[in-house]
């Protein structure tokens, strides 16, 4: 029986060298190889053929992996940016290339999951799937019952034009609340706390589905194995 053969860029971010629209470039520009022969975009591979990604062969697609980070402050969630001081890639050494699943903003901090599954990753950023991020949220101004009451029943982002879905809120505190959300619009909370008259102070995500912070402490990394991670992917909607 043959192999099933799969799209060589696909097979290049399977196996944990770049992304699929980057191993497109690396084909185009001849750094791949196939059983000795220049690699053309579009070609299937097997796992029996020899690939070569600048002379060097590759050893089969990596293990599946997924991260579970506590971001900095001031750590930028993108792959290539000249204009970021320090991105994700600059501080997470890891023996795979791993990216992350839902961004979180360069002035917050918290939990942020990492992982060279691109399936996942597509589960886990699907607005419809409507999958819970929790957050500690402080701001500058005492919490009114008002505020509190707005914020969870939606509130619409004239900048976005769209209203955000209703959420999960708790005062924690005069200023500090948490919030559960369950889509990942740009700024979303600071969005939201500024069209109501607040300002956030800080903000920290606590938890992404199932997975939470814990005890990490800030710029540490721990691999999710076992029930968790079986757990992660059923949430996610996804099974490996």
């Amino acid at each position: 029986m043959k192999s099933e053969k799969i799209r060589l860029n696909k097979y290049l971010a399977e196996c944990g060298i770049c992304s699929r629209r980057e191993a497109d470039k690396y084909i185009e520009q001849g750094r791949v190889t196939v059983n000795g022969s220049r690699a053309v975009t579009g070609t299937q591979v097997a796992k029996q053929d020899r690939i070569c990604v600048d002379g060097k062969k590759l050893h089969g697609k990596n293990k599946k992996v997924v991260l579970a980070y506590y971001k900095p402050i001031g750590v930028t969630c993108t792959e290539k940016d000249r204009f970021a001081e320090k991105t994700i890639h600059d501080v997470i050494h890891y023996p795979v290339r791993v990216t992350y699943a839902g961004r979180l903003d360069k002035d917050s901090e918290g939990l942020l999951l990492l992982t060279n599954d691109g399936l996942l990753i597509q589960k886990m950023m699907k607005a419809a799937n409507c999958h819970e991020k929790e957050y500690v949220v402080k701001v500058k101004k005492e919490l009114t019952e008002e505020f509190l009451k707005r914020m969870s029943e939606g509130v619409f982002l004239k900048e976005l034009e769209q209203t955000t879905r209703p959420c999960k809120i708790v005062k924690e505190g005069k200023y500090t609340f948490r919030i559960v959300l369950t889509q990942g619009l740009n700024r979303q909370i600071r969005r939201m706390c500024e069209a109501l008259g607040q300002e956030v102070r800080s903000l920290k995500r606590i938890r992404v589905l199932n997975i939470e912070l814990d005890d990490l402490k800030c710029g540490q990394y721990r691999e999710i194995k076992g029930e968790q991670l079986a757990r992660l992917y059923e949430q996610a909607g996804w099974s490996r």
